[in-house]
């Protein structure tokens, strides 16, 4: 797994869990953690299917 999906993972799954935390305390701030979660996810399937992609273009190169 590419290290730039992993950060993007990482940070959508601390997003979440600052969202929960905001909400359970009654703070609206929790929507802008939703949100960071949300781009933080489309952020890693990019990178994750652009390496796939490369993957894929690099094997019908040599083969």
């Amino acid at each position: 797994m590419p290290r730039l999906a992993l950060y993007a993972l990482t940070v959508c799954a601390l997003a979440v869990a600052a969202a929960v935390v905001s909400f359970v305390q009654g703070n609206w701030v929790g929507v802008v953690w939703v949100l960071l979660a949300g781009l933080s996810s489309n952020m890693a399937w990019y990178y994750l299917r652009r390496a796939k992609a490369q993957r894929d273009a690099s094997r019908a190169a040599t083969g």
